[in-house]
């Protein structure tokens, strides 16, 4: 009797795979259906089918139901972009497509396709049987045994790389049954599961390796010689203890398909042919029914181009070449420009252009401390220039600057770039001022689709079938990797002038679709103006006042002491109290606390939601919790804002990102100021470093409720327009309206607290059951002050109802000033997916018109300062407030035009209110 092989097929990932192979052709048949999913999925079929020929096989599937990953996590998957359209029909099809093949479909609601995989392939294994995992998903290499094998495409070769038990420990340092430990440490972007944040793919197998362990190595963490180990595995323990159970895959479902049952007797011909003749499949037809197809001439098909973006087929059975394009230097023309003549000759060819790209090479990725390796530039698609200034190596920059000047000053020209805040950035520090009209076509693509991937070489092969050479090519990665300036001119040529060429095509196509969209206004208008204003911001940074820091520093460790003690005398021991294992011991062995379940690794969690709990009756957890949180405001900020001071200028300079969140918010990093604490006193403390230079004054302006003006705006509600219109208190009007109270007087403070919650949460989509947890009251009052609400304020239903009516309609919202964001998932069948949608639908305005009033104070205000040669500088965005340092002989003229312009950005149909205050320091003047 032949040996049985098994193969398991993880159906989604296959499915997005080739749903990614064939995205840009752009494939469908003539009723319409998108068929590149499908005939990449059926490429892999065939090729896994000759030349393995499997004597078992199926195809597991994820259902649209919760899993128990989601009930223990309700954040699980919570940022998974929704499932693009193609997918969504396609899907059905596929499964279709695999029953023709004489294949099953295997799924089961409460369990993902790993799981059903990891049983199956379990037990097949306990009887000798050879068993294929044919998936991209490293997370199966957990799986990988004596007789399980894992088979994961190559992206380079087409084709499958075959992974046992030392192709694991080449990938992750680990052998199978240590992967959970390592993909523990490192966490899941992609499933937003968190991991220890400072321990990388080489740290953490490193450490599984020394201490056999997770829970080992967090035990040890307090002795570890590694700071960042120490620190990672100290502060992150909980998230990555939870993240070990997250990302185990089950090998126990229950009444799961037995693996003899997928015996594979061969494929349906007749019914096979038949479905691949209604997709216009002509290769695979004719196979199977052994006929030609005719496809209609008014429709797109795939035109029996069958192969194009597969990665999955031999190179005997490429009838065509990919579309997928790339580097070729018979059909580009990309010049390295080293000579002061060769320079002068280009920028008079180029001066009388309308339009050209440039894109600057450095050695490094902070435009504040890096510096210029070259310019690369291009005015026509395949011709690209690049101008070396990295000193022996090239011409020198002072005079290349100056001879390309009129370039980039000349207000008629277009300047193209992707990231132009970097450029701009990188020129400006170099000497050489940008002027005129701008265009991005990273903001642009963010514009089009704020959640799409918005690197160059991601857009590049979405919009233009165009595979860019990885810089990695050039520079390497890891610790061999090289910086740009240790390379001679002739090898960055290549690289520096596709970048600018394919930029330039970029340009092409988006400007169009900002067209098509019409955002073409708030591109014009708004964003790429807003570009200059963060690049001056980020540029101009802010004083830090580190003995302050030094002091308070100082001040936490004392207060840490004072509460381990206390911590200590309630335990009546001395333990490890960053270790949840002591702690839980300690906590619910020795002290007896009432303790929930223990987790799957057999200790009590000491999650912060269990200690609030408990905190409520007993003094331990509430030590507990003030101790992590003075210890994560000390190593978090107090700690670390000293080091980020640049050397050059004294101060910080902040990255502020306008192509992160989907609402149009700003938000920024190195450090993160949007997250610094300011609910708890000792929080609020970190402000009051942010300090004003000499001379100066900080000025803070704060738009007042701006979220809520933009919502009774959108809505026309009378009563809260009119609550505005008279400068009312909105909590406390809002508390007189839905608990009925004669008079704002006899409203009390908890009436405004609970006020509070359902302006801030009924606008956006809270259920009376998340109202009534939020307020601590019972369901049944939940849904009274809901009902309440609404008939007192009529206009906020009508405009939840008319906006989720739109959305599901056209599939999209927009802010008062056009900006759009595309909502997948309005329309769904599974309720939990449509719910978030149309929660997501209600809230985008309003936060997105919110953001974009600011950003248009912003734009105001700096083409004011600028105008006037005044000395006041903005230097911070912070939610709704914006930080200016005010010189002393301009603290009684800038404040109040500066409040002017913020209260005049944009005309609501209620007025705008900015609160200011002037002080030493941002604390005093908040």
């Amino acid at each position: 009797m032949s040996k049985s092989l098994l193969f398991l097929l993880d159906g989604m990932a296959l499915a997005y795979r080739s749903h990614f192979a064939f995205i840009s052709s752009n494939l469908q048949n003539s009723e319409g259906i998108p068929t590149g999913p499908i005939l990449g999925f059926a490429n892999t079929l065939e090729k896994l089918l000759k030349e393995h020929q499997p004597t078992h096989i199926a195809v597991a599937w994820d259902t649209q139901e919760p899993t128990f990953r989601h009930e223990m996590d309700e954040d699980y998957k919570a940022n998974r972009p929704p499932q693009p359209e193609e997918l969504t029909i396609g899907i059905p099809l596929i499964k279709e497509m695999i029953e023709g093949y004489g294949i099953k479909n295997i799924e089961q609601d409460g369990y993902e396709a790993d799981d059903i995989i990891g049983t199956v392939a379990d037990r097949a294994n306990a009887e000798d049987v050879d068993v294929f995992l044919v998936t991209p998903d490293k997370d199966f290499m957990q799986l990988v045994h004596d007789h399980v094998t894992m088979y994961k495409p190559d992206n380079q070769n087409g084709g499958f790389n075959l992974i046992d038990r030392e192709g694991v420990k080449d990938y992750f340092g680990v052998y199978p049954e240590k992967v959970v430990d390592v993909l523990a440490i490192l966490g899941d972007k992609s499933d937003n599961i968190p991991g220890v944040k400072g321990i990388g793919k080489k740290g953490a197998p490193k450490l599984i390796n020394k201490y056999g362990s997770l829970e080992a190595a967090i035990e040890d963490a307090p002795n570890m010689s590694s700071k960042r180990h120490r620190e990672g595995l100290q502060e992150y323990s909980e998230e990555a203890l939870h993240a070990k159970e997250m990302v185990k895959i089950k090998t126990d479902v229950p009444d799961t398909v037995d693996w003899e049952d997928l015996d594979w007797q061969g494929a349906d011909d007749e019914k096979l042919g038949a479905f691949f003749k209604r997709m216009e499949f002509r290769t695979l037809t004719q196979k199977y029914l052994g006929e030609e197809i005719v496809r209609s001439a008014d429709k797109k098909s795939d035109s029996g181009n069958e192969n194009q973006g597969d990665l999955f087929l031999a190179d005997d059975e490429i009838e065509e070449e990919s579309p997928l394009e790339s580097y070729d230097e018979d059909i580009v023309t990309y010049e390295l420009v080293d000579s002061k003549e060769s320079l002068e000759e280009l920028v008079d060819k180029l001066i009388g252009k309308n339009a050209f790209c440039f894109d600057t090479e450095t050695d490094g990725v902070d435009p504040m401390e890096n510096s210029l390796v070259g310019i690369a530039i291009s005015a026509t698609p395949g011709i690209a220039y690049y101008v070396p200034l990295n000193g022996e190596k090239g011409l020198d920059e002072q005079e290349a600057l100056k001879t390309m000047s009129p370039l980039f000053t000349n207000s008629t020209t277009l300047k193209i770039a992707h990231n132009f805040k970097f450029d701009y950035m990188m020129l400006r520090r170099a000497g050489l001022e940008i002027q005129g009209r701008t265009f991005d076509t990273m903001i642009a693509a963010y514009l089009i689709d704020a959640d799409q991937k918005l690197k160059m070489d991601t857009l590049a092969e979405e919009y233009l079938n165009y595979e860019p050479i990885p810089i990695t090519d050039l520079i390497g990665s890891g610790r061999k990797q090289k910086s740009m300036d240790e390379f001679d001119p002739e090898e960055v040529r290549i690289y520096a002038c596709e970048d600018a060429d394919i930029t330039l095509r970029l340009y092409k196509v988006l400007s169009d679709k900002l067209d098509e969209d019409e955002l073409d206004d708030i591109a014009e208008k708004l964003e790429f103006p807003l570009i200059e204003v963060l690049a001056e911001m980020e540029m101009n940074g802010i004083l830090l006042d580190k003995d302050m820091l030094n002091e308070f520093s100082a001040s936490l460790r004392d207060d840490l002491l004072e509460i381990e003690q206390q911590i200590y005398e309630k335990a009546g021991t001395e333990f490890n109290i960053n270790s949840p294992k002591q702690l839980g011991e300690v906590m619910f062995d020795r002290m007896g606390l009432p303790a929930g379940k223990k987790t799957k690794t057999g200790q009590y969690s000491t999650a912060e939601s269990v200690l609030k709990k408990l905190a409520k009756d007993y003094e331990m957890p509430d030590l507990i919790l003030e101790y992590r949180a003075l210890s994560k405001l000390k190593s978090t900020y107090v700690d670390a804002l000293p080091k980020l001071i640049n050397e050059e200028t004294g101060r910080i300079h902040t990255d502020f990102n306008q192509h992160i969140a989907a609402t149009g918010r700003l938000s920024s990093s190195n450090p993160n100021l949007q997250n610094i604490p300011i609910r708890t006193k000792r929080g609020r403390e970190i402000r009051k470093a942010f300090i004003a230079d000499e001379g100066f004054k900080l000025l803070s302006a704060d738009y007042s409720q701006v979220e809520l003006r933009v919502i009774a705006s959108m809505s026309g509600d009378d009563n809260m327009l009119q609550a505005f219109k008279d400068d009312e208190d909105i909590h406390s009007r809002t508390a007189k309206e839905i608990f009925e109270l004669d008079s704002l007087d006899d409203v009390t403070s908890d009436h405004r607290r609970k006020a509070k919650e359902v302006n801030f949460g009924i606008p956006y989509g809270v259920s009376a059951y998340g109202l009534a947890n939020r307020l601590g009251i019972s369901n049944s009052e939940g849904k009274e002050m809901i009902d309440q609400y609404f008939e007192r304020f009529p206009g906020i239903l009508e405009y939840i109802n008319e906006t989720k009516a739109f959305a599901k309609q056209q599939g999209y919202v927009k802010t008062l000033m056009g900006r759009r964001r595309y909502i997948s998932d309005i329309n769904a069948s599974n309720w939990n997916r449509r719910s978030f949608a149309e929660r997501t639908a209600i809230n985008m305005p309003i936060q997105g018109t919110a953001a974009d009033i600011i950003k248009q104070a912003m734009i105001d205000i700096q083409k004011y300062l600028e105008n006037n040669e005044l000395q006041t500088r903005m230097l911070l965005q912070v939610h709704d407030e914006l930080i200016f340092e005010v010189p002393e002989e301009e603290e009684d003229s800038v404040p109040q035009k500066l409040k002017e312009l913020m209260e005049s950005a944009y005309e609501l149909d209620c007025p705008l209110r900015v609160d200011m205050g002037l002080a030493n320091n941002w604390l005093k003047a908040h």
